[in-house]
């Protein structure tokens, strides 16, 4: 249904831990889980303290991009910052979608923290029964 995209994910999570904030040239990936349920393909992203406002989601043929900004607190004269160890800046997923999913009705979802897409099966794709016909309806002479 997708191919995946990051075939070195261990690889790009120290580096950002070494590398500091993701920015828009160079964007944090985002962990995701997929799975099918029923006649849909579900993905679902964690983005705890981003706001949905801060989510960007496009889709162009048959590749999904998801972008995220998590934004440290604005510091006033009441607040000021003592320790920040949560991940701030940019995440990023790119998604090649396989022709089989109807890219036209996804559906996205935001709640506590959890992006959650669902993208339908096309109908040429689902399972069917083929039937079989009674003959092939020639006839033979013998002459």
């Amino acid at each position: 249904m997708l191919m995946r995209t990051v075939p070195f994910r261990e690889l790009d999570r120290v580096e950002q831990q070494l590398m500091g904030p993701g920015t828009w040239s160079r964007p944090w990936a985002m962990p995701m889980d997929a799975y099918r349920e029923g006649d849909e393909l579900v993905m679902v992203f964690d983005l705890p303290g981003v706001t949905a406002d801060a989510i960007d989601i496009d889709v162009e043929r048959n590749r999904l991009s998801i972008k995220a900004e998590r934004r440290p607190v604005a510091e006033t004269d009441d607040v000021q910052t003592e320790l920040s160890e949560r991940p701030l800046g940019v995440f990023s997923r790119q998604i090649v979608l396989a022709d089989t999913l109807d890219t036209e009705r996804i559906q996205a979802d935001y709640a506590a923290g959890v992006l959650t897409l669902r993208v339908p099966i096309v109908e040429r794709a689902k399972p069917r029964k083929i039937s079989i016909g009674a003959g092939s309806g020639r006839k033979e002479t013998s002459g």
